[in-house]
């Protein structure tokens, strides 16, 4: 996700931290500052700290049950509404996602008891008329605040825990391309409803939430459908062909010869030995054209040492990485090391879009 920066590690698990995440942090200190002084706005910040610390120890309660079925989780992302853990792939048995699903909630059930424990122990006064005001003791407010995202984690609007949980019961039955589609509809639609009510209650928090769940419910069947279309595909049935590979010395007027001639919109760059140097896409070339002239070079526009991908590969790990790299095209190298293809969104995209008309996933 953009704009997310890597801020350490757990297992294996990156931790990152996305800038608006910082952001609430400062308008939450400022805010504690002119309502109470420097102290208020300490504490208001530990408040929140605190609590994305338990946002995150629930994330890690699905990465570590995901861990036990072979499911790793290349990073954790921290935002204004809550944890985001990107797993690597969805769990084919429905039984597996279930556990998954119930592992984030059953850390936060289980902080939530722990701290009724330490303040019962303590002897810390309950002020039940007043549970949830940011007043209160640090502890007392967590603990409120635990029970209360457990409650509305568990609302079955997809892609929250609950609607992944209804998924993986749905899927039981109706297999997991069907239940996505229920469950992410029903999703949508509470969202439309946590608008409506946020709208007329002037909740802005809960508006922002039920666009966020809208939207990553749409995203996430999206996602499924493309899955389902690209089973049994490799990379050797997704690329380009028939395409332009350009010299790395060359001069940028060739490339703007090759572009104007055909559809490639994207050149393999090449040394002397046939071997990829990088990457030239039609943003590159016009950048390279504004800035250097067309009679610079190619290496001076390209984008170097890009990635490549093996023909062998398999589609739903090819299109992560074509994703991941942030380039409209990927060089397709085969074992020997030579070039054989080029793998684009484009090309992709088409693909798909035959496999559903014919009826594949």
């Amino acid at each position: 996700m953009k704009w997310s920066y890597r801020v350490g590690q757990i297992a294996g698990t990156d931790i990152k931290l996305h800038i608006t995440f910082l952001l609430l942090l400062a308008f939450i200190a400022v805010v504690g500052y002119a309502s109470g002084g420097v102290a208020s706005a300490i504490g208001s910040t530990i408040m929140i700290v605190a609590l994305f610390g338990c946002v995150l120890l629930h994330e890690f309660g699905h990465i570590l049950m995901a861990r036990r079925f072979g499911v790793r989780t290349p990073d954790v992302i921290l935002l204004p509404i809550g944890g985001l853990a990107r797993l690597e792939r969805i769990p084919e048995e429905p039984r597996q996602e279930l556990l998954i699903a119930l592992a984030g909630p059953a850390v936060t059930l289980g902080i939530a008891v722990v701290l009724f424990i330490i303040l019962w122990l303590t002897g810390a006064p309950l002020d039940v008329e007043h549970l949830g005001r940011l007043d209160q003791p640090l502890l007392q407010n967590l603990m409120v605040i635990n029970v209360i995202l457990l409650v509305f984690n568990m609302i079955p609007a997809f892609p929250m825990d609950g609607g992944r949980v209804l998924r993986a019961l749905l899927a039981m039955r109706l297999g997991l391309r069907r239940a996505t589609k229920v469950a992410a509809s029903v999703g949508q639609a509470l969202a439309v409803v946590f608008g409506m009510w946020a709208l007329f209650s002037g909740n802005p928090i809960l508006l922002l939430i039920a666009f966020f769940v809208f939207l990553a419910a749409g995203a996430e069947a999206t996602a499924i459908e493309t899955s389902a279309a690209g089973r049994g595909l490799a990379v050797s049935d997704m690329m380009v062909t028939h395409f332009q590979a350009i010299p790395v010395y060359a001069p940028l007027q060739q490339a703007v010869a090759l572009l104007l001639e055909g559809e490639q919109r994207e050149f393999p760059v090449i040394d002397n030995d046939g071997r990829v140097e990088g990457l030239l896409t039609r943003e590159n070339l016009i950048k390279g054209l504004a800035d250097h002239g067309a009679d610079s070079t190619v290496a001076q526009a390209m984008t170097p040492r890009v990635p490549n991908v093996d023909p062998a590969l398999e589609f739903g790990i090819a299109l992560q990485r074509l994703r991941q790299s942030g380039l409209p095209a990927l060089p397709v190298i085969d074992s020997a090391g030579r070039l054989v293809g080029l793998l684009t969104m484009d090309n992709i995209s088409d693909l798909l879009l035959v496999r559903r008309a014919q009826g594949f996933g």
